[in-house]
């Protein structure tokens, strides 16, 4: 292991770009990375820290440049509002009577909600206390998911929330999410609300996405799904051409009132 001192500084901004290019870092992927003990990794990310480099996290780093911060839900729905009412109209289409639909927290799934409250024909599954209170005063079924409350982001998360999601089976999953990259997926700023996320798509026949192209490149601290995880993404029309091609070879992609099949030939 390269932990001799004299390599330190040397050491020390290998590790620095790392953070910047991939947003976020565990110790021990940048142990494996550098070859070096734990401990060392700690001291240079205590050392980084004080230079302004990059925030330590439980279990890790994050970047203070590329990280996507997460805004408290209501400034959220102010953000990209026209976009997100596009995609979530694109999202509507895809539910069908019988259904049962799961809707995640966030601001653009909210909108979703929002288009469902005269639906009669379907199921809805939330964690979500937002899409729950627009929903209370419609005729379809509403099941809430229990758990440990998240304030920011107005959901029930972790563990507890495998109880009520282990018995179910969901036609259609509608996701949200912080941020979205090829090589990372989908990434969220809670491991406890990735860890539900993970364990709703695994329930669920179909996963969709409901992103604004503003999240896509960009990355936050908690992996909570692959893209190969998903089958359709729903943006808007905002997305970079060159990502709009490499998207395509993974997933079904819609972009606002306009749909594009992929080729489904992921790498």
């Amino acid at each position: 292991m390269i932990a001799n001192r004299d390599l330190a500084p040397e050491r020390q901004t290998h590790l620095g770009e790392i953070v910047q290019q991939r947003g976020a870092m565990r110790v021990e992927e940048l142990t494996e990375l550098l070859g070096v003990s734990p401990a060392t990794i700690r001291r240079d990310l205590e050392a980084l820290e004080d230079a302004g480099q990059l925030r330590r996290v439980h279990g890790g780093a994050i970047s203070v440049q590329g990280r996507m911060a997460e805004p408290l839900f209501d400034d959220k729905t102010s953000i990209a509002a026209t976009e997100k009412r596009a995609i979530a109209v694109e999202a509507a289409k895809l539910i069908n009577t019988d259904d049962t639909i799961y809707l995640d927290g966030g601001s653009t799934v909210l909108e979703l909600a929002m288009l469902l409250k005269t639906r009669n024909d379907i199921t809805v599954v939330t964690n979500s206390l937002r899409a729950a209170a627009e929903l209370s005063t419609s005729d379809l079924a509403l099941i809430l998911v229990g758990g440990e409350l998240r304030k920011r982001s107005q959901t029930t998360v972790g563990a507890l929330t495998r109880k009520i999601i282990d018995e179910l089976h969901i036609d259609i999953a509608f996701m949200g999410t912080i941020g979205l990259t090829l090589q990372e997926g989908m990434t969220t700023t809670s491991p406890a609300e990735a860890y539900t996320k993970e364990l709703i798509m695994a329930h669920s026949n179909r996963t969709v996405l409901l992103v604004d192209s503003a999240k896509i490149g960009k990355i936050s601290f908690a992996r909570a799904g692959d893209l190969k995880e998903l089958d359709t993404l729903i943006t808007d029309r905002g997305i970079d051409t060159t990502v709009r091609k490499q998207l395509r070879k993974c997933v079904n992609l819609i972009e606002a009132e306009s749909s594009v099949r992929s080729d489904t030939n992921c790498v």
